[in-house]
């Protein structure tokens, strides 16, 4: 009988986890890396256990130390999320060896879908229907190109090993092949420590369609129905729904049985995701079955009512499933939308930071936001940069997606640059609302939904300039009572002291005078300001990072955030950034690397292309940086000659340091 778990994870999955044993009755006990001593997972648990240094490799795929702490605290079972150890079939063995239940499915079961090539002739053997492709053993790279080229491209690459998107490549010519083939080998050698590859078929619009299944110790098995991921980018999913739209009956129960088949193929037990790529046509053919709990499974759990942690864990107690294929039915539908501190605007870089404004929307029985992180935490270059998952659900898809804007729309954050925006403009955009789902979904429409809604500075002004008088009144209001710089009434002799602020937007210039009104002295505090000759009455507070302003009688409440001199609004049409101008003192020196390419986020250096002395041409490859387990190539910006390189490959760097010195070409 499992009556503690240890989760060997972080993040939101592993707040999830604890969730449900908390439910469940059953003791928690989280491990951290130095890096997350404070997080909000070490907070929820009912135990808290250090495994190692930040690096991943260092802690969370410590299997030999998180097992050595396992058995140190007597804990009974094993729960390990997603990603890390969650599919490692030794760490399972290693487990299974110490008497500590892994939560998850049999040794046999992962070793059997760890590799996708051979699990595709697992599949095969078993009737699952296949993409063609190349899944053999020889890695002869011009054996690989030649299976490639006699099946015509577009081809997909993939590593054997892999998972999330991390050492797949789309090749659409035999002259980008070797290029590409060597970029996924050298990602999966880092993200895996191997970097054996396959080759298919690319679909040219297909649907990312993946049946949920779970089975028992007892040869039941069931399938909790599908979920649509076709919205990527870089094979990593964005947004995703359950059920798949315009899907009919009879293909959901034949695409559920195949996977069926592919789970008791490999005698399957737990939780499992056979993923399917779907054709216009309604041919769909087997990917590879993740041997784990899914990111997205909370869409499911929305649209049957089923807590799937409390699956495994029943599963992994040798109970029987909880329900048979006739007791589980569709309600309603879900959507559910990955939250990410990463800068699409700047080809989705990861980005880092302290999560200064942290504001959600309310949550309900319609809304979910699971997630890891609280106000006050550190989004850090070790670990992926997922901030929350918000899901959604109503009667049907209209009203769901509906919701999900909503939600949207109220879901703030400040100190990290983050997808919100860009998820808004996919779910609010045409396509989309009309189920237009294909895997190049975010290619084919990339001009629409990249292009960035710009916020009404003149609707919005007022309340920055409020907020920014607000800010400053409050500093003040740690003086004793009786003294004179206590009273912020603007009084003088004569008349009420006009204050000038000047504060530059979207790169313009705006000067506003704000004059206190005398009888305003208590709260609600009241301006009168003047911007371009427009004379306005402002008045309201701030409260728990909320601007509460009422402008000539009409009130508004948005999150707002100070970091220094910067002031941002969060309002319904997106952000809103203003900087408080103070006099030029002078003090800005000159560049000292006013050629350099620079890091545009933190990372590592793993692949360093060329050496001083060096000619370049615009857009050739000079540097590889990793970061977030992803690896992002830094070109040259115009022709030139490569003065110094200032960094070797191992080495860490920071956002914005310069990287290599590039002399111009004269003829530039």
């Amino acid at each position: 009988m499992i009556k503690k778990i240890l989760i060997a994870n972080r993040g939101e999955i592993a707040c999830r986890v604890i969730k449900t044993a908390k439910k469940m009755g059953i003791s928690t006990v989280a491990v951290y890396s130095e890096a997350d001593a404070n997080a909000l997972h070490v907070k929820h648990a009912d135990e808290a256990v250090c495994i190692g240094p930040a690096p991943s490799k260092d802690s969370y795929l410590r299997g030999d130390l998180i097992l050595q702490k396992a058995k140190a605290l007597n804990v009974d079972a094993i729960h390990p999320g997603y990603g890390f150890l969650s599919e490692n079939a030794q760490f399972a063995k290693a487990c299974a060896d110490q008497g500590i239940i892994f939560i998850g499915p049999t040794i046999e079961a992962i070793e059997a879908m760890g590799s996708k090539s051979a699990a595709k002739q697992i599949m095969q053997e078993a009737g699952v229907p296949l993409v063609p492709g190349y899944h053999g053993d020889d890695q002869n790279p011009t054996l690989i190109k030649q299976s490639a080229n006699d099946m015509g491209y577009p081809v997909l690459l993939k590593a054997t090993a892999g998972g999330g998107g991390k050492g797949m490549r789309q090749v659409w010519s035999e002259q980008e092949f070797d290029d590409a083939l060597a970029a996924a080998k050298r990602e999966a050698m880092s993200s895996f420590s191997d970097d054996k590859m396959l080759v298919e078929k690319y679909l040219t619009e297909p649907r990312h369609v993946e049946i949920q299944v779970f089975c028992d110790n007892h040869k039941n098995g069931v399938y909790l129905f599908e979920r649509d991921c076709s919205i990527q980018r870089r094979h990593q999913k964005v947004i995703e729904e359950a059920p798949a739209p315009n899907m009919s009956e009879a293909l959901r129960a034949q695409m559920g049985e195949a996977a069926l088949t592919a789970a008791f193929a490999i005698n399957y037990s737990g939780a499992g995701t056979v993923e399917f790529l779907l054709d216009t046509d309604g041919s769909f053919y087997f990917m590879e079955m993740n041997t784990r709990l899914q990111v997205e499974h909370p869409v499911t759990e929305m649209i049957t009512g089923e807590d799937l942690v409390e699956w495994q864990i029943r599963v992994a107690n040798n109970e029987l499933l909880p329900k048979e294929q006739s007791e589980l039915s569709i309600k309603g539908h879900s959507f559910e939308a990955r939250i990410y501190a990463e800068d699409p605007n700047n080809d989705f870089l990861p980005a880092t930071g302290t999560l200064h404004l942290l504001k959600t929307p309310e949550t309900n029985a319609n809304v979910r936001v699971d997630t890891g992180v609280e106000q006050g935490d550190e989004v850090s270059i070790y670990y992926d940069p997922m901030i929350a998952k918000l899901v959604v659900w109503d009667e049907n898809r209209e009203k769901a997606l509906s919701r999900l804007e909503s939600c949207l729309q109220h879901y703030a954050i400040g100190g990290v640059t983050t997808n919100i925006d860009y998820l808004r403009r996919i779910a609010g955009s045409t396509p989309f609302k009309q189920a237009q789902l294909t895997t190049d979904f975010i290619e084919r429409h990339n001009e629409s939904i990249s292009t960035q809604t710009s916020v009404d500075v003149d609707t919005y002004l007022p309340a920055i300039v409020l907020g920014y008088l607000l800010s400053e009144h409050n500093q003040l209001e740690g003086e004793p009572e009786d003294s004179p710089w206590n009273i912020h009434d603007s009084y003088r002799s004569n008349l009420a002291h006009p204050e000038l602020i000047e504060l530059l937007v979207n790169d313009k210039l705006y000067s506003v005078s704000a004059t206190m009104n005398i009888a305003s002295v208590e709260s609600p505090k009241q301006w009168t300001l003047h911007i371009n000759q427009v004379e306005m009455t402002v008045s309201g507070s701030i409260t728990d990072d909320t601007l509460t302003c009422s402008l000539n009688g009409v009130k508004t409440a948005s999150p707002i955030m100070f970091n220094d001199a910067t002031i941002s609004l969060f309002t319904s049409q997106g952000m809103l950034t203003a900087q408080i101008q103070g006099p030029d003192l002078g003090e800005v020196g000159e560049d000292d690397h006013a050629n350099a390419v620079v890091a545009p986020m933190n990372g590592t250096v793993v692949a360093l292309l060329v050496k001083a002395g060096d000619k370049v041409t615009k857009g050739q490859q000079l540097i590889i940086v990793e970061a977030m387990k992803m690896e992002h190539s830094i070109k040259a910006p115009y022709d030139g000659t490569v003065a110094e390189c200032f960094f070797n490959t191992g080495d860490l760097v920071s956002g914005g340091v310069a990287l290599i010195d590039i002399t111009k070409s004269d003829t530039e």
